[in-house]
């Protein structure tokens, strides 16, 4: 083998470096929002709520996605198309059932006057919860495009 093929393969693929960036970089944002939350939550003004249970429901919803989205994977490996749009299929919507149950926990929150503004443990919440739900939304625009190219005959390798 020549000293070029293997340097190339030495070299990772330009769009999986880009992924390891935008990893590295929510991993740093949620690392500091979190850090903000635990060293706010100690001072004195702070004020305790408890979260609705539809937050808790979409934990549930995102962890079942995790698990969709390996045996999606998992089923490409094989080049199993069938399972494999099946598997895409239920994280897309999986994610979708998150969205609305954040969309339900923050009209609890709206009913119980818990608002963006005017309380520091009020905006960390909303913070938190908003910048994920935007990471979810653009998880979704991903799934969407990989399920079109699912089905896609150009891109079919099965």
């Amino acid at each position: 083998m020549s000293t070029v093929v293997m340097e190339q393969r030495k070299k990772i693929h330009p769009h999986k470096f880009t992924l390891w960036v935008g990893i590295g970089s929510l991993l740093m944002m949620f690392a500091g929002l979190t850090s903000a939350y635990i060293v706010k939550r100690n001072q004195v003004n702070w004020q305790s709520f408890d979260l609705p249970p539809f937050f808790w429901y979409s934990t549930v919803v995102i962890l079942l996605s995790s698990g969709t989205i390996y045996l999606a994977l998992k089923a490409f490996r094989q080049r199993e198309m069938k399972r494999y749009r099946n598997m895409l299929l239920a994280t897309l919507l999986l994610g979708v059932l998150f969205l609305v149950f954040q969309l339900l926990g923050f009209q609890q929150l709206w009913q119980k006057e818990i608002k963006l503004t005017g309380n520091v443990s009020h905006s960390f919440m909303y913070v938190i919860v908003s910048m994920h739900a935007a990471h979810v939304l653009g998880g979704i625009i991903a799934l969407l495009v990989l399920y079109a190219k699912a089905y896609g005959k150009k891109n079919c390798y099965f």
